[in-house]
């Protein structure tokens, strides 16, 4: 996705902005990035003592990042946290599927009323933007992380529904998988290799939507300048086939490393608890409410929102769109040598010394 750096500079200079989860894989890229474009201040705000000590060390030099400690569970905390603030990227979840599978309180706690206590806070001390990054997980939810995140969606969307004469926009973007991420399988896969293990494959046949991580963070930044009211912004993305790509990066970590390809044995597992086969981003109710711009799809919101404006005509370069649903069954996978390019394209995107651990 393209971005125009000037105009980013010109809606994050001087600006007063906080990071949920901003340690995390998408968060720190976020606060890494923000760094360019001069804001006054950058709060990154996140409950892991050690991420934010590494962060700190590695981001000592700037002197307009602050880090707290807290948890978006602590409404007071939150409100504190965001005193002053102009904008929001809300990051912070319980994101790994099994683990909220054998904890889903935990992650109604975190996803869910963590997302409530945000919203509060904001219309409390008056944000004017709040973006959360969601997961295509939400869409058609089959397990407890996908339901919270949908949950999440929709309260940010409602927030702008209910926000009385508060003039804060609420917005979502939602994400596929995001390669090289922190617990992404591609990560996996290589300390296998590394470590002379096997790989171990859930399902072959599984397809999944991938985006690298500066993907990510230029849909995060332009749905931050298009955003009216209660929009869901997602990146149009390449499918990848699971055997596919383990076949693909045993290939190149395997020619990195000066191993045997031969040597590397692909073992499979079966799917873990809450995986569906093929992911969607978009679904058929959805894409009723859909426009489209060369690179994203943009779902407006199907509340009644007062002075919420549905022109495609508002969204530069935008049209209805003329596709069902978006799902990553419905789409030709690359090659394995398309997904070594991507790979290798992707790999730089890991800027974070910290996130590299």
């Amino acid at each position: 996705m393209n971005v125009d750096e000037k105009e980013l500079k010109n809606v994050f200079k001087g600006k007063k902005i906080l990071v949920t989860g901003g340690t995390g894989s998408i968060g720190s890229q976020i606060v890494f990035r923000l760094l360019k474009y001069e804001p006054e201040v950058i709060r990154v705000f996140a409950n892991d003592e050690n991420a934010i000590f590494l962060m700190q060390q590695e981001l000592k030099d700037h002197d307009n990042l602050r880090f707290l400690l807290g948890d978006i569970r602590d409404s007071k905390r939150l409100i504190r946290a965001l005193e002053d603030i102009e904008i929001v990227f809300h990051a912070a979840a319980l994101k790994h599927v099994p683990l909220c599978e054998y904890n889903p309180f935990e992650a109604v706690q975190t996803n869910v009323l963590g997302t409530q206590n945000l919203i509060d806070a904001a219309l409390k001390v008056g944000v004017k933007k709040v973006i959360n990054i969601s997961t295509d997980k939400a869409v058609n939810p089959a397990n407890t992380m996908g339901a919270t995140k949908l949950l999440a969606e929709k309260l940010i969307i409602d927030a702008n529904f209910y926000r009385g004469d508060k003039e804060t926009v609420f917005a979502n973007v939602r994400f596929g998988n995001v390669l090289y991420s922190r617990g992404s399988v591609l990560r996996i896969f290589e300390e296998e290799i590394i470590n002379n293990k096997p790989i171990t494959v859930t399902d072959p046949n599984m397809t999944r939507f991938m985006m690298s991580i500066t993907d990510t963070i230029n849909l995060v930044f332009k749905a931050t300048q298009m955003a009216l009211n209660g929009e869901i912004f997602i990146l149009k993305m390449p499918v990848i086939r699971t055997g596919d790509l383990a076949t693909a990066v045993i290939e190149k970590t395997t020619k990195e490393l000066g191993k045997k390809k031969s040597d590397v044995k692909i073992v499979e597992v079966g799917r873990r608890p809450g995986e569906k086969v093929f992911e969607e981003l978009m679904t058929e109710t959805e894409a009723g409410f859909a426009l489209e711009t060369e690179e994203m799809f943009i779902v407006l919101p199907q509340l009644n929102i007062h002075g919420l404006i549905m022109d495609p005509v508002e969204y530069k370069n935008s049209k209805e769109t003329e596709i069902h649903r978006y799902a990553s069954s419905d789409f030709e996978p690359l090659s394995k040598d398309e997904i070594i390019k991507l790979l290798i394209k992707s790999r730089e995107n890991s800027t974070l010394e910290f996130l590299k651990n």
